[in-house]
């Protein structure tokens, strides 16, 4: 499930990323006019950094989400933990 919603949010970090950059900031080509230079959408910028925001917030959900284990790997563990021999102790 983590690894899910983490690629989720670096795929869309980085489309929204993209998209702010290519399409919505100013055009690419020789400016004929100080115009030319101004974003086509005035907080193109913003989506870009909330883009890049969001990959690295990604690596956060990625380590604070727990990992979902299944009935298959709670199986093996408790029979790895039975199989493991008594630990003993010295007393002095």
């Amino acid at each position: 499930m983590r690894t899910a919603v983490s690629l989720s949010m670096v795929i869309l970090g980085f489309a929204l990323a993209a998209v702010s950059y290519f399409f919505l900031a100013a055009p690419i080509g020789q400016p004929t006019s100080p115009a030319y230079s101004d974003p086509r959408l005035p907080f193109a910028p913003l989506l870009f950094i909330a883009g890049i925001v969001l990959v690295f917030l990604a690596a956060a959900v990625y380590e604070i989400m727990p990992e979902k284990k299944s009935e298959e790997s709670e199986a093996k563990s408790m029979e790895l933990k039975s199989s493991l021999p008594p630990i003993q102790t010295f007393d002095k």
